[in-house]
């Protein structure tokens, strides 16, 4: 018989690849987290360098504030500290604007990694036109709806006011910071309107709801009973609106 051949011995096992582990998910949490944590730092010193910046000019924007009024002489203060609280604040409000586009690159900056690159340029390119819309709100507010009301407020049932420093600039500014809020409304609109998640169709066939989120927000916001302020808050909240659904519509 012939003699077989040997076989070849089987040589040692093969090394199986190692399988990359999954990413850890907590980890992935808290590195998140972390930068969320160093994001809202450079959030809160952008804010505290443009409040001290501020400080500077926030004599000066309490008198131009007090002009709707007549005037600083037009205004009394009651408590020791009155006067100087008033000032922080202004300080504060002033500190904010200036710091909006650093804020709002930080916010953008950290939500970016979860978008496509073209939902990213669109992001960070709506920046500055936040920081316009912010402006265009608050001049609104200064050079038309404040000049109607507190004259308004001021002469109501002929009982003569002299209002407190305090209450005035409170009330100044929660009207100054929320018309900037609301005027933000066309360009949050348009973000929406990128990322796929709203159509200018959905927000046309839904305008009769819009104009009642007008006349509530308005009503909320404005600082009188008065129609015609309402009006004169309400008549640029659906413009807002329009705009917005054009803007949605280019968006496409």
């Amino acid at each position: 018989m012939p003699k077989q051949k040997p076989t070849a011995q089987a040589g040692p096992p093969a090394k199986e690849k190692k399988t990359s582990k999954p990413p850890d998910t907590e980890m992935s949490i808290w590195s998140h987290l972390e930068e969320l944590r160093g994001r809202l730092v450079k959030i809160l010193i952008g804010l505290i360098v443009t409040t001290l910046v501020s400080l500077i000019a926030a004599n000066q924007l309490m008198v131009l504030l007090a002009i709707p009024i007549g005037g600083l002489e037009n205004l009394q203060s009651i408590e020791v500290t009155e006067n100087v609280a008033v000032f922080m604040r202004i300080s504060v409000l002033a500190g904010f604007i200036l710091a909006l586009p650093f804020t709002l690159y930080q916010v953008m900056a950290f939500v970016s990694p979860g978008l496509k690159k073209n939902e990213r340029r669109w992001i960070f390119l709506s920046i500055p036109f936040a920081t316009i819309l912010f402006a265009g709100g608050v001049l609104f507010a200064y050079f038309v709806m404040l000049p109607a009301a507190v004259p308004f407020l001021v002469s109501f049932m002929g009982v003569e006011t002299v209002p407190r420093l305090s209450n005035y600039m409170s009330f100044i500014l929660n009207i100054i910071f929320w018309m900037g809020v609301c005027f933000e409304i066309p360009l949050v609109m348009f973000i929406l309107a990128k990322l796929k998640l709203i159509t200018a169709r959905q927000m046309l066939k839904h305008w009769r709801i819009a104009i009642i989120a007008s006349a509530v927000l308005a009503a909320v916001i404005s600082p009188t009973i008065d129609p015609v302020n309402m009006i004169l808050l309400m008549a640029p909240l659906i413009g807002l609106y329009l705009l917005s659904i054009v803007l949605a519509a280019l968006a496409v």
